[in-house]
């Protein structure tokens, strides 16, 4: 009642009251603006009006972040950034980790080092948030050095989750085949990034390629029905980035967004930040802005935010 009635009156911080799940989330760029202005005196400002590339959206980065972060205690602040996010946003259940080549960058190949610097900055300054630490693979990397890096992570009990992300098309995601084998028999949750770019087919195929429990953006699959009853039918969640998929120009307006579309075909949906930095997508935002252009009602989008705060 006080999350629809916090969205139907237009009260964001009433909004961000509500606790909420982001599993969406790189920390990298996912933390807070007001945490890092008062830390670094950088005031990092976020995109205006769509852009229409990858490439474009790196430019941003390098543009804003530069390498002012690139450093072992640079990285450990973004991690405290994000949790700082999370206790802003009311998240209460928030995924996010380190891609695999952070390792050896910034925490001297030492996953106990690694874990620790998500683990005390989780106590430190968001006890309450539940933390899902994931491992990230970067899909432009060359598989036998993604190999050689996950056995440090491989047998690690502080992991919930894998994610695959980066330029759809690098590499066939096929080639992740057997990354994913093992991942599945660590007890990792499976989740890849795909359909932002791709196609309905694409997302189908990833998930029967690599046994995917989760998809992050998946909104291609709204424009193949066989499509979305696959993943209706398989229970397969998917993690939409709303503000995320407008900016980068994959949806022509939130209205129209095609997560109205795959919740009332019964697929299971999440709403999440991705990038906050860049997009300004605090998750309570992205629910007001829903509910305020007519995308879903007030009802729907609770049901979604009660949905994402299930244990699955």
């Amino acid at each position: 009642m006080e999350f629809t009635e916090a969205l139907k009156q237009g009260n964001l911080e009433a909004v961000k009251r509500c606790p909420k799940a982001d599993l969406h989330n790189h920390f990298v760029l996912g933390g807070s603006r007001k945490f890092l202005l008062e830390h670094t005196g950088k005031d990092i400002q976020p995109l205006k009006s769509p852009i229409g590339s990858m490439d474009e959206m790196h430019a941003w980065n390098a543009q804003n972040l530069g390498a002012d972060f690139e450093t072992a205690e640079g990285r450990r602040m973004l991690i405290r950034a994000a949790f700082s996010q999370a206790r802003e946003d009311g998240i209460t259940v928030l995924e996010i980790g380190e891609d695999v080549w952070g390792l050896g960058a910034f925490f001297h190949g030492d996953i106990e080092e690694l874990v620790d610097a998500f683990e005390s900055a989780h106590r430190e300054i968001a006890p309450e948030v539940e933390l899902r630490l994931q491992i990230g693979l970067s899909r432009h990397c060359d598989i036998a050095y993604l190999e050689d890096c996950l056995e440090h992570f491989w047998g690690s009990k502080a992991f919930y989750s894998i994610d695959l992300y980066g330029d759809e098309l690098a590499q066939p995601i096929d080639n992740f085949k057997n990354i994913y084998r093992r991942a599945k028999s660590e007890g990792l949750r499976l989740k890849a990034h795909v359909g932002e770019w791709g196609t309905a087919d694409d997302v189908r195929h990833a998930v029967e390629c690599l046994d995917l429990h989760e998809v992050q953006h998946g909104i291609a699959a709204a424009d193949d029905p066989s499509v979305i009853r696959f993943l209706a039918d398989n229970h397969i969640r998917l993690n939409i980035t709303p503000s995320s998929n407008y900016l980068l120009g994959r949806v022509r307006d939130l209205r129209t967004h095609p997560i109205a579309k795959l919740y009332h075909e019964g697929i299971d949906v999440t709403i999440n930040s991705d990038d906050v930095l860049i997009f300004d997508s605090d998750v309570s935002k992205e629910y007001l802005r829903l509910y305020q252009c007519g995308c879903l009602s007030a009802e729907e989008l609770d049901d979604i935010r009660l949905n994402g705060l299930k244990s699955v």
